[in-house]
């Protein structure tokens, strides 16, 4: 048993948010129970002991929208003439990484966004994997790698029609074996769903295979959904329907589905959304990087829809996130009082209630029964931190690299800043000698 004490708790729990002088009993994978440290340390006097010095302690974090492939891209100069569209971003960048990546490289482009988000307090994330020319097996390298550092970890493969007939076979294939791992499992620590692009690289016929092998799996889909307006005008060249009318038509959109970025949605399509139940995921740093447009996530909330909040790969900490929400809105509406709860409430709320879809048990709260993911935060307040000023000493001062302990499923994967067990530089190191390869190939 580990008993976390002498820490100020915010447990996410509306029962009992913060707890000044708090502690956390951990038995096993599971919180056993939270509370005041001085009865928690004379009922659990046998536990080993975390000292938290008055550090925060919080529910892990949690990305609902990750891209780990794409992390060779660091650094990289294509050169050329600078894009001018989502479309050419897509062609002149992505869609000639994916091409080049070899399983070797699908395992160890997760090793560096990986370690930041064990020391950023990510623990839990949702990824969204290409690597069309290593598909068969490329799910399976990555969760290997999620292992290696004890992340709870959602996979699929973005199954697409832009490299031909055969490989999107491949993709439909990999999503299935890989969920019938996971369901033959049963382990929170691994699942899945079935990835797919987005619309507009998918056919009437390849999105029907998919929908037929996502059912024979029993699993829901991850796709990206008019982010750029590329998607839009290809639905509505192509099928006379609009994005989110497409997808809903095929029921695609479900309580097991993921519709990632919807940006550029009407209010008739929201009300799809609302109806299927799917969650979104909002992802404010990478639709500002590419220009895509912002969001409309305030109305979505209003209309009840679940909104919860990724990085798309732009970083590896869901803090930057928040963070870029909360101005984004405010910027693009010109409205400064508003996005205030919204970010919070996407982050901390929304994000485990789309983890909770896949998964049996409980996370991102301090409680009783729920897995023991947590995060001591060695953040010092300049001004009083409690119940009510937490989320404003969150915004605007915590970041993911305050974060020195991480513990995932009971097991502490990284304590004062030191990841157990792990060699860094080792891992690195052959991480940078792969992306320089690939480079050289592209």
């Amino acid at each position: 048993m580990i008993l976390i004490g002498n820490g100020k708790v915010v447990t996410r729990d509306a029962a009992r948010l913060f707890i000044e002088n708090g502690a956390v009993a951990i038995e096993g994978k599971l919180i056993k129970e939270v509370g005041d440290t001085a009865a928690l340390k004379t009922k659990y006097a046998a536990a080993e002991y975390i000292d938290a010095r008055g550090r925060l302690v919080m529910p892990g974090l949690i990305n609902a929208h990750m891209h780990y492939y794409s992390t060779f891209a660091r650094g990289m100069n294509l050169g050329g003439k600078p894009a001018t569209t989502f479309g050419e971003i897509l062609r002149g960048l992505w869609w000639r990484l994916d091409k080049e990546l070899t399983l070797e490289d699908v395992y160890y482009s997760c090793i560096g966004p990986m370690i930041d988000e064990v020391r950023s307090g990510v623990t839990s994330v949702i990824d969204h994997h290409a690597s069309p020319f290593a598909v068969e097996g490329s799910l399976f390298k990555i969760a290997e790698a999620a292992k290696l550092f004890g992340i709870r970890s959602n996979f699929c493969y973005e199954t697409s029609d832009r490299d031909g007939d055969k490989i999107a076979a491949v993709g439909i294939k990999e999503n299935v074996d890989f969920a019938n791992y996971c369901n033959a499992q049963n382990d929170d620590m691994v699942k899945a769903l079935f990835g797919i692009h987005a619309q507009m690289t998918i056919s009437e016929k390849t999105l029907n295979q998919c929908i037929e092998a996502a059912a024979s799996a029993n699993v829901g889909f991850h796709i990206h959904a008019a982010e750029g307006i590329e998607d839009v005008i290809d639905a509505l060249s192509k099928y006379d329907m609009r994005v989110i009318e497409r997808l809903h038509h095929h029921k695609v959109l479900s309580e097991k589905s993921i519709a990632v970025h919807c940006i550029h949605i009407t209010a008739e399509e929201m009300d799809m959304l609302k109806e299927s139940g799917a969650a979104v995921v909002h992802n404010p740093q990478s639709n500002m990087g590419n220009a895509v447009g912002v969001s409309p996530v305030l109305e979505m909330l209003k209309k009840g829809i679940l909104v919860g909040m990724g990085t798309d790969g732009y970083t590896s900490d869901i803090t930057e996130s928040l963070k870029t929400a909360a101005i984004l809105h405010k910027h693009a509406l010109a409205i400064p009082s508003i996005a205030w709860m919204e970010p919070h409430q996407m982050l901390f709320e929304n994000n485990k209630t789309i983890m909770e879809r896949f998964i049996n048990g409980k996370v991102g709260t301090l409680k009783q029964d729920h897995y023991a993911d947590i995060i001591i935060a060695d953040y010092k307040a300049p001004t009083p931190l409690n119940a009510d000023t937490l989320n404003s000493h969150i915004l605007f001062g915590l970041s993911g690299r305050h974060v020195d302990t991480t513990i995932i499923n009971g097991k502490i994967i990284m304590k004062e800043r030191e990841l157990m067990g792990i060699d860094e530089e080792a891992l690195l190191a052959k991480s940078r000698e792969l992306a320089e390869k690939l480079w050289k190939r592209i």
